[in-house]
């Protein structure tokens, strides 16, 4: 039942319901005036939960926050039935850097809209006999990827064409550059030769 179609309070049109209180009890079949009254002092709402049971169900609730709860619910379920797109593009072996540039685009585009983006390059004839070339060109749109996407599936043959999946991801923090290393200060202070004295050098054997 939409939120639109309760009938609540004084719109309520019959001469008796059947009335669950404010704690979920069953207080029985009252009429109309009396569930009205219970709600009234409860400083509740009344509301017409089940309208087409004889005599209708009613219930003794705070209507506005019933709605809240309700269009909450309602709305992680839609999210739940979301479902990421599998977009895809498709090439040849060595396509040119134009063409292929333009459907690395599109990729980076579906990618940060947040579907996953299928990376399929066919063969014809004889080029199937070169699979490494194919290799190659999947794994330079991956490296022009990586700043937004990670490989989900990795190249892999599927009849005369070979495919990849990149799914979204977001950029990864660059570690900082390692300090450089600094002399143990006791250590300099002991190899230090004083004014005057000649340095020492290592005895020949």
């Amino acid at each position: 039942m939409s939120t639109q179609n309760f009938r609540v309070n004084e719109l309520i049109k019959v001469a008796e319901v059947r009335l669950i209180g404010p704690q979920n009890e069953n207080i029985g079949v009252v009429p109309i005036q009396k569930a009205l009254q219970i709600a009234r002092e409860a400083e509740l709402d009344l509301v017409e939960v089940a309208p087409l049971s004889e005599p209708p169900v009613c219930r003794v609730m705070d209507f506005g926050k019933f709605l809240y709860e309700r269009t909450k619910k309602e709305k992680e379920a839609r999210k739940a039935q979301t479902k990421i797109e599998i977009k895809e593009i498709r090439l040849r072996p060595k396509t040119n850097e134009h063409h292929r540039g333009f459907k690395t685009r599109d990729a980076r585009r579906w990618l940060l809209e947040g579907n996953k983006v299928k990376v399929t390059i066919r063969f014809r004839g004889r080029e199937i006999t070169y699979p490494e070339i194919a290799l190659e060109d999947l794994k330079e749109i991956a490296e022009e990827l990586a700043d937004i996407a990670t490989i989900e599936q990795a190249p892999n043959m599927e009849g005369r064409t070979m495919g990849m999946v990149l799914s979204p991801s977001k950029p990864g923090k660059k570690k900082p550059s390692p300090a450089p290393e600094k002399k143990d200060a006791a250590e300099d202070k002991a190899n230090e030769v004083p004014p005057g004295e000649p340095q020492k050098t290592a005895e020949k054997a």
